[in-house]
């Protein structure tokens, strides 16, 4: 059995690598769904020699079938905002507490003790359904930072206004998670100029909004919020761990946390840093799910581990086997 807590703990590289082949045993001999794919593509654990031969499972499994490594009921089950011509993942969590643990220690690793921030959340499509893995998080950071003023807003972009400019002037630091509609509606509002506030978006627009470029959209709410950088939040419901950028729309992951670029014509192939292609996620605190995602995300790695997401595929982009076949 894998010590769970060591997921946490990774230190180095050599950590993460031999934690990863361990996860990829345990899940390829504890999931039916990862097995029958490993199986299909003649990757199976004796098959492979070095890590990059991996298996990145299609994060559209998700959707149509229980995408689980173990035979306990679920504690909870996450679910992915969805449209009339799309199913919605389910992401059945089984031990609820690996997402606490992620979630808090990657933002402690990011931005530092909770407890000294006012957090304020601003997701209004979120807050409208039921099975958000992003409220959820959302929720017990506004509770562990214990700050009176923390809390969630939905419609009441007057009453954020005047909370922000109040907070700001009082130096609390303060950071405002917001999806990008939102945000963009309040900055349409209100004319911001904050020095003492991280404004951090989560992307999307949820059908609200015409989709634009995140450098167009940052460009929008920095000249709005009066700000010099825009944070970014990347996080998706299959994953139990989120990447952050600071600015520059540069992303990087915590440490049980990888990102790797496949090549957009051969979906088994890997690509090389610098060069756009399909982001494949390593999320180790996925043990008793998936921990080896192909997102629908079309991105770009540095060597130096940070990446860019430049847009998504649509389904006339996806060629290459046929991985759905399953």
């Amino acid at each position: 059995m894998i010590d769970t807590n060591k997921i946490f703990g990774i230190k180095s590289k050599l950590e993460f690598e031999h934690l990863t082949w361990q996860i990829f045993n345990f899940q390829y001999n504890n999931n039916p769904v990862y097995h029958d794919f490993c199986d299909y593509l003649e990757k199976t654990p004796d098959q492979l020699e070095s890590m990059e031969e991996i298996p990145f499972m299609p994060i559209e499994f998700f959707r149509t079938k229980k995408v689980v490594s173990s035979r306990k009921n679920p504690q909870i089950t996450f679910t992915s905002s969805g449209t009339t011509d799309t199913r919605t993942s389910r992401h059945h969590i089984i031990d609820a507490s690996l997402y606490t643990k992620s979630y808090r220690t990657a933002f402690g690793h990011f931005y530092g003790d909770i407890t000294k921030y006012c957090i304020l959340a601003l997701l209004p499509s979120y807050l409208e359904r039921e099975g958000s893995s992003l409220i959820y998080m959302a929720k017990d950071l506004i509770e562990q930072s214990h700050h009176p003023d923390s809390g969630f807003y939905l419609n009441d972009m007057n009453g954020l206004q005047k909370k922000l400019v109040r907070l700001d002037a009082l130096g609390s630091q303060t950071l405002l998670l917001g999806v990008s509609f939102a945000l963009m509606d309040l900055v349409e509002r209100h004319t911001f100029s904050l020095k003492n506030t991280i404004i951090m978006e989560t992307g999307g627009m949820k059908g609200r909004r015409k989709e634009v470029i995140r450098k167009a959209l940052h460009s929008i709410l920095k000249k709005g919020f009066g700000v010099s950088h825009i944070h970014s939040e990347y996080g998706m419901t299959e994953l139990l761990s989120q990447a952050y950028s600071q600015g520059n729309s540069l992303f990087k992951t915590p440490p049980w946390m990888k990102v790797l670029i496949r090549d957009p014509e051969d979906p088994l192939s890997p690509q090389m840093d610098g060069k756009t292609g399909g982001i494949n996620i390593i999320d180790l605190a996925n043990i008793y799910s998936c921990s080896f995602i192909a997102t629908q995300d079309l991105g770009k790695r540095h060597s130096n581990g940070s990446f860019e997401v430049l847009g998504r595929f649509d389904h006339s982009d996806i060629r290459g086997c046929n991985l759905m076949v399953l």
